[in-house]
């Protein structure tokens, strides 16, 4: 193929189909027969964030920088942006770029006017594992479908998993952390409370069993820092700068990056919360936050129905919550089609097809497209670094045509800041001391041990107070069939005839004499 000064030429048709009137986020120039055309400018309308998207491509193929450059204009335009930092390279979105002679040329290459910038962040982590501002969940909050998919719990399971929170929520039993929720499995299975969940199933001793291992391996890998109090507010994600752009924020992995299915489910957490908390308000000029999702394929190995039940749900709605979600990942078969339907913008870095599964890949991919002027196996394969295919959603909702597209080059560093950078931005921060330090309240696991305390004082007390029964009828026992003992001296005298004889005397001097000799008592004296 070859350029054209026709009007009517494929890269003209392709360029018109990305001539928004309003406001939109600029990608990059269109590449129309291995040229770069600056003057065709390809772009996406800042109204159809709200529709998801996808940025797929091999590793190495520029996934991390697409999502920074998309990052900065929606903070740019007032949008907060969540983004996910597996590597630990996305913190420079903080820090002006570092001018360069690479940079330089693909600013030139795709009609970009480049200024280094920096833009308004936010730095959080896990639990407090690694750097950041502690983000927590409750067991609860966390809820049994999302806990039994990073547990790996069977169907079976997980639906017993539901009824051990169904009977929490029911008796008061807050599940706060996962001391709490070890607690009350442990209790629905023992001899005190395996009557509880009787009339609703129940709960066998070998699932009991199950959960309580997989718990213990969860423990192991940390996990109990993840759950706990102050909960954070999904809410803080939604705020803006003082000067009105959109606050990035950045949520630190490294620490956790060995548990991709803790912090792709924790992810999923974040956006669940966010479903549940927002109002509906349709469609927006420009979205209320977006949300990108990293390494998006460890969400789905090995997800439940349930889950990815759940998971379709609230993609399908949140986008009139105002909300835009962004997976990114290798391939776009890595994402359940339920899924896929609901991203209607769409980069796709290059693909690789060194294997046959990579070419089963490539060909799965293209048939994700909409119909193309370009040979999409070819031009997928022949991508350079920083450059992808393009198709999004018009002003009006349609798809736009699909377009090679080189891309711009982020305003921010294009790395991280550093570690003594990023601690002063976290302890900075106006809500680290809202959430640094974690609470341990009362909740399921004191009260269930508070109620075993005192019902095992009572067990002690009843049979203290039995044994000592028994033992006070026993020495009654013994008492009455004791043989009796010899009568005394005294009793011999007192029964003798010649001490009657003398107690007739009682009233003589003589006799109260001997009378009180007798008995002990000491002699008054006159």
């Amino acid at each position: 193929m070859s350029e054209s000064t026709d009007p009517a030429s494929p890269a003209d048709a392709i360029a018109a189909g990305y001539a928004f009137t309003g406001p939109a986020l600029e990608l990059g120039a269109l590449l129309w027969d291995g040229v770069c055309l600056p003057d065709r400018q390809i772009r996406i309308p800042l109204p159809m964030l709200n529709r998801h998207g996808l940025v797929a491509g091999a590793t190495g193929t520029g996934k991390t920088k697409t999502l920074q450059l998309i990052a900065e204009q929606l903070s740019a335009g007032g949008v907060p942006v969540f983004l996910a930092d597996i590597k630990g390279d996305v913190s420079g979105i903080s820090a002006p770029g570092t001018p360069n002679e690479k940079i330089a040329q693909r600013a030139a290459e795709v009609g970009q006017q480049w200024e280094a910038a920096g833009f308004p962040s936010e730095f959080y982590s896990l639990g407090g594992i690694g750097a950041g501002i502690p983000v927590r969940a409750t067991v609860t909050s966390f809820g049994p479908v999302l806990m039994s998919k990073v547990l790996q719990l069977n169907q079976t399971q997980e639906q017993s998993l539901g009824l051990i929170f169904h009977y929490a929520d029911a008796k008061g039993l807050e599940l706060i952390d996962l001391k709490d929720l070890r607690a009350v499995v442990a209790f629905l299975v023992s001899d005190q409370g395996k009557a509880e969940l009787k009339g609703i199933g129940g709960l066998s001793t070998v699932t009991a069993g199950v959960i309580l291992r997989a718990l213990t391996a969860f423990e192991q890998q940390g996990a109990s820092e993840f759950f706990g109090e102050p909960e954070f507010d999904t809410g803080e994600f939604l705020r803006t700068a003082a000067d009105g752009r959109g606050m990035v924020s950045v949520l630190e992995l490294p620490a956790v990056q060995d548990k991709p299915q803790l912090f792709s489910t924790f992810l999923m957490w974040l956006l669940a919360d966010l479903y549940t908390d927002l109002p509906e308000v349709g469609d927006l000029e420009r979205p209320k936050l977006v949300f990108f999702f990293d390494e998006a394929h460890l969400l789905f190995n090995g997800a439940s129905k349930a889950f990815l039940e759940s998971i379709t749900q609230t993609v399908r709605l949140i986008r009139s919550k105002g909300i835009g979600v962004f997976f990114v990942t290798q391939t776009p078969k890595d994402v359940p089609a339920d899924v896929l339907a609901q991203l209607g913008n769409r980069v796709q870095h290059a693909l690789r097809a060194f294997t046959p599964d990579d070419a089963k890949a490539l060909k799965a991919t293209v048939k994700t497209f909409p119909n193309s002027a370009y040979d999409l196996e070819e031009l997928l394969t022949g991508l350079g670094t920083g450059e992808a295919v393009i198709t999004v959603l018009s002003e009006k909702g349609a798809p736009t045509p699909v377009a090679a597209t080189r891309l711009r080059a982020p305003q921010s560093l294009m790395g991280s800041v550093g570690a003594e950078a990023l601690d002063a931005a976290v302890k900075s921060s106006l809500l680290y001391s809202r959430y640094a330090e974690p609470v341990d309240r009362e909740s399921a696991y004191e009260k269930i041990s508070a109620e075993q305390a005192a019902a095992e004082a009572a067990a002690e007390a009843a049979a203290a107070q039995a044994e000592a029964e028994k033992q006070a009828k026993e020495a009654a026992k013994a008492a009455r069939s004791a043989p009796k003992p010899d009568p005394s001296l005294a009793q011999q005298v007192v029964g003798s005839g010649l001490f009657r004889s003398l107690a007739r005397s009682i009233g003589t001097q003589l006799g109260r004499e001997i009378s009180r000799s007798i008995f002990g008592t000491a002699k008054r004296r006159r």
